[in-house]
């Protein structure tokens, strides 16, 4: 079941005082989905937000779904802060959809492999498909994605 506003405010308000959202990508993707009432107090009081319109919340899965895709290649082609950035984004796409299971599968795997065993567990728990890349495959199994890789498999 979808998130609702006060639920996003009060996870937003959780993210920020632990701090630990220092680039603000979770903050990113939660703050799109909030009406104008609600992301009122996380902009600057001067911002204008008569033509904000938020993201609808019944389309998170539409939207993590595609950011799934960008995932998989930011983490195939070795691009550690993207690779990040995009579980960090995957795991609020679950959590606003009420998928609080999908959180603590993706929490409980190993990030190694830019997280490719992550993106995995996200994919398998949505029912999503999986690009057909053999390099992914010895990825998301914790293998280097070649047996020689030196850009950072296995890390």
């Amino acid at each position: 079941m979808p998130r609702t506003q006060n639920e996003i405010v009060a996870r937003l308000h959780k993210i920020q005082a632990a701090g630990c959202d220092m680039f603000g990508f979770a903050t990113e993707v939660l703050a799109a989905y909030l009406d104008k009432e609600h992301i009122a107090e996380f902009v600057k009081p001067e911002t204008d937000l008569s033509e904000w319109v938020p993201e609808p919340l019944d389309q998170a899965g539409e939207a993590g779904a595609e950011y799934l895709d960008f995932a998989f290649g930011k983490a195939e082609d070795h691009r550690g802060i993207s690779a990040g950035r995009s579980i960090i984004k995957l795991a609020e796409f679950a959590w606003l959809q009420g998928r609080d299971d999908v959180v603590a599968a993706m929490d409980d795997t190993p990030y190694p492999n830019y997280g490719v065993p992550q993106l995995m567990v996200y994919a398998r728990m949505f029912e999503l498909p999986v690009p057909n890349s053999p390099t992914l495959a010895r990825m998301g199994q914790g293998k280097r994605c070649v047996p020689h890789c030196d850009s950072g498999c296995g890390n």
